[in-house]
């Protein structure tokens, strides 16, 4: 049993340094829409947290969803997205069984928490939800694979721009098919973007391309849906001179 190095756990938190604030009953609902795209294959229990952290960037009371992916626990707040939940690896049930000390480890201030019972989950709904494009992305491999679709080597690519854009980030999903890497980007309308096959493994140049100008950092890691269960893996393909690193 390994414990994530935070680089890992960070991987998949990109955010606005700008927020603008979610009551408690907003937060269940766009959870709620969260779950309801993942739908009945994908574990998941939605939290409801109360933070003592009056320094912290989430609210005195949000609620949040725990998801299991990859072999690993994930956490999703529409504050600022989807971030790895796990310490560990290996150890899913004693985590499902306790998320005291991973709330913690997301902010101080999260002491009380209680788990949100008998919400309905339909599977495959098309909703809408904030700062959603990791889930976005992870739902467009499902749906392609359910489409038969060729898909080679499936990855999440996660980018941000860095000081002085607002250190937004986003999360599309990347593969190969034929002789081109396509890249489906669900702030784009969900549409296919398609580039040469020597950008496949390079995470920065492939987020330029879908950007159109420079990014700060990129991570590329393989992923599937959970009916493969695969072991996640940092599969970081680093370009730049300073290298990428963790939000």
């Amino acid at each position: 049993m390994k414990t994530l190095p935070r680089t890992l756990a960070l991987l998949a938190l990109f955010l606005s340094s700008t927020f603008t604030g979610f009551c408690a009953d907003d937060s269940l609902k766009h959870v709620q829409q969260a779950q309801t795209l993942l739908g009945a294959e994908v574990w998941s229990q939605i939290v409801r947290i109360e933070n003592s952290h009056r320094a912290s960037r989430y609210p005195r009371e949000l609620h949040a969803l725990v998801f299991e992916l990859a072999d690993i626990l994930w956490f999703y707040s529409p504050v600022n997205g989807t971030q790895s939940f796990s310490l560990h690896r290996g150890r899913l049930a004693q985590e499902k069984a306790d998320f005291a000390p991973l709330l913690r480890d997301i902010d101080r201030g999260f002491t009380r928490w209680t788990v949100v019972e008998n919400v309905p989950v339909a599977a495959g709904a098309r909703v809408s939800f904030p700062n959603g494009c990791f889930i976005e992305s992870v739902v467009a491999l499902r749906d392609r694979r359910n489409d038969g679709r060729e898909i080679v080597r499936p990855q999440l690519l996660s980018f941000y721009t860095g000081p002085g854009k607002g250190d937004q980030g986003h999360t599309v999903l990347a593969y190969e098919t034929a002789d081109r890497v396509e890249v489906i980007d669900s702030a784009q309308a969900g549409r296919a973007l398609s580039f040469p096959m020597a950008l496949a493994r390079d995470a920065i140049k492939l987020a330029q391309a879908v950007l159109g100008h420079r990014v700060a950092q990129a991570r590329l890691f393989p992923i599937q849906w959970p009916a493969t269960r695969p072991q996640l893996v940092s599969a970081i393909t680093e370009s730049d001179a300073g290298g990428a690193r963790a939000g």
